[in-house]
């Protein structure tokens, strides 16, 4: 099938002609017939399925045709609400791609940065609003928006919503949205809380659900390399000799932990950029464009700022750290191998971190081929060494606790021969 298909308006199948986009997704294809009905939809979708033109490309249409009874050109007809910055911006970056040719202004605010900027815009006034949740509470708390015009509502990424505890501000902005109004909810995964909100935003929803989270995408090769933690520097620096990586998204677990790499990958001569939430949003966004611009050849996050990366032809994921929560992992892998390109996911696994490799491929249904041949193996000499200190610690244990009961069987003794006395 191709877009031609969808009976999508002109202006907008010349702008996705544009953009290099032939044939939809599925689940494109599955969810802008419905949304063009002015159906509310549920999408469970992980990030790379294309889910961003899967609600964008309809609220555009559906709004250009509101253009002849528009009222007021200040109010706001659309609001889309993600998670964190990196998404907001690129959300928006694909709205106004896709909407060039229907004259909508588009909208992008978050926290971080000065408002006066963002509240100089609303003043403007537009059409479609991308947001996260703290700064649009704060702009509303001053009056800058209001949505009691709001006919599209997007929640995306909404398991991100909670894993970033951000649900109770996301509860609040619904309270303040009309209730006759279209409702597109997605999410990678689906807990009890995000099934409880379905439930109370959505009426009578289409169900989308495309390439399950316990999925990962074939084309992308995976391995995994045992490595002591501390030999992991050297592992990364030694794979990055490899000139066919030719831009690397490396995972750490921990903000302090990112800038230890950049710091190791900088003496080592190689060019390095980290993005995590510690870092300034001019600072982040500085980062990415280096990346996707090919001037920095390894960008390191943490997952709460990664989530909204999208960098086309991205070679190489390399998990530093592996994540504990096995759908973490298909996140970050799903980074490469987007658009139908192919990729190459890396992890490295110390000792500790064997237990989350096995709920990982317990979740993908798959065992993930382990790269032996390399500088920085697991010591077995350490693995023997830690069974003969464990070996000891159970003998002392059973001999401490042998005696300990014949201490009491002596005690015990003593009493009876009192007794007789």
């Amino acid at each position: 099938m191709s877009f031609d298909k969808l009976n999508l308006i002109s202006p907008i199948q010349e702008a996705l002609k544009i953009e290099g986009y032939t044939k939809p997704t599925e689940i494109q294809m599955q969810a802008i017939a419905p949304l063009l009905e002015g159906k509310d939809l549920l999408g469970c979708a992980q990030t790379g399925t294309g889910k961003t033109a899967a609600f964008a490309i309809p609220i555009l249409q559906n709004l250009s045709k509101l253009q002849i009874d528009k009222k007021d050109p200040k109010t706001i007809k659309a609001l889309i609400l993600t998670p964190t910055r990196e998404l907001a911006l690129q959300v928006g970056d694909s709205f106004t791609a896709y909407g060039r040719n229907l004259g909508l202004k588009i909208g992008v605010i978050f926290g971080g940065v000065s408002q006066n900027p963002q509240t100089d815009m609303l003043k403007q006034g537009i059409d479609i609003l991308i947001a996260t949740p703290g700064r649009l509470l704060d702009l509303m708390n001053q009056k800058y928006i209001n949505l009691h015009h709001i006919k599209f509502f997007v929640l995306d990424e909404a398991d991100r919503m909670l894993d970033m505890g951000l649900v109770a501000d996301v509860k609040r902005i619904i309270s303040h949205l009309p209730r006759i109004r279209q409702t597109m909810l997605f999410s990678a995964t689906m807990p009890r809380e995000i099934s409880k909100l379905v439930d109370s935003i959505l009426t009578d929803p289409v169900k989308v659900a495309v390439t399950p989270i316990s999925s990962t995408v074939d084309i992308i090769e995976q391995a995994v390399y045992f490595v002591e933690k501390k030999q992991k520097k050297f592992l990364l620096i030694h794979l990055l000799k490899d000139k066919s990586i030719t831009s690397a998204l490396v995972f750490s677990r921990t903000r302090h932990g990112a800038d230890k790499i950049v710091k190791d990958l900088t003496k080592a001569g190689i060019r390095v950029q980290a993005i995590h939430g510690n870092k300034s949003q001019m600072a982040r966004q500085q980062a990415l464009s280096n990346f996707k611009a090919k001037k920095t050849r390894v960008l390191v996050a943490t997952d709460i700022a990664a989530r909204g990366i999208d960098v086309e032809e991205l070679s190489h994921v390399i998990n530093f750290d592996l994540p504990n929560i096995p759908e973490t992992y298909v996140h970050r892998i799903g980074r490469t191998g987007r658009a139908g390109l192919g990729g190459v996911a890396l992890s490295f696994c110390d000792r500790d971190e064997k237990p989350y490799l096995k709920d990982i491929q317990k979740l993908i249904s798959k065992t993930i081929p382990v790269i032996q041949d390399h500088p920085y193996p697991l010591s077995s000499a350490a693995e023997e060494n830690k069974d003969i200190i464990k070996k000891t610690e159970v003998a002392k244990s059973s001999k401490s606790c042998y005696f300990r009961k014949e201490k009491r069987k002596e005690t015990g003794r003593k009493l009876i021969a009192q007794r007789g006395r």
